[in-house]
């Protein structure tokens, strides 16, 4: 499985925002951001004019590296949201949202989407009553999310993360489960996104 394996605070501080990928760390005085708020590399500090282009890409870059999707996996979703009924912009982040992987960082069971992958992987939880290990998965209103009866022992799962869970969500931390009761609205995305923009990136 391919994955980002450099340091995730330089993403952030190429993008100039916080995309919370170190858990617990971005919200210290040990942020990257909060430290150098400029973008890496040794022309980091210096001002540049932005294209249209430019700046398409940076939204898109933002969004992908929020959700811990490499562009293979990115490009795949936006051409499953091309082809459903709405708007294309809307439906790529309801697919980013309805990710596995994202709906167990949502619920507080990881401090970082990238550490919800790995609890994902191991097969930690069961969807409806079957064991999930697919971090890419697509849920859908109505499934149930449940820590697996072998891994709740586990001392990850005594200490959740403490979040606020959007609306289209549902969590009982005492029986370490969960459901989705409907599919996320655009007002749901908390990330601070054009996404206009990322349509007219592909569409060129």
């Amino acid at each position: 499985m391919a994955r980002y394996t450099e340091a995730s605070c330089r993403l952030c501080r190429r993008e100039g925002e916080k995309l919370f990928l170190k858990g617990q760390r971005c919200y210290t005085g040990k942020c990257a951001i909060a430290r150098r708020s400029f973008a890496p590399g040794q022309h980091g500090q210096g001002r540049k004019k932005v294209s249209e282009y430019g700046t398409q890409l940076r939204e898109k870059q933002k969004t992908k590296r929020f959700y811990g999707v490499l562009e293979k996996q990115f490009r795949k979703t936006f051409e499953r949201a091309e082809h459903m009924r709405g708007k294309t912009g809307e439906n790529l982040l309801q697919l980013l949202e309805m990710r596995m992987d994202n709906i167990v960082y949502r619920m507080g069971f990881a401090g970082s989407r990238s550490e919800a992958r790995q609890l994902v992987t191991h097969g930690h939880f069961t969807v409806n009553g079957h064991k999930m290990d697919i971090p890419s998965a697509t849920l859908k209103s109505g499934d149930q999310i449940e820590v697996r009866e072998s891994s709740r022992k586990s001392l990850k799962f005594q200490e959740l993360e403490k979040r606020n869970l959007p609306a289209w969500l549902t969590f009982d931390p005492e029986a370490l489960k969960g459901s989705v009761v409907q599919t996320p609205g655009r007002e749901d995305v908390d990330i601070e996104v054009n996404e206009t923009l990322i349509v007219e990136l592909y569409s060129k």
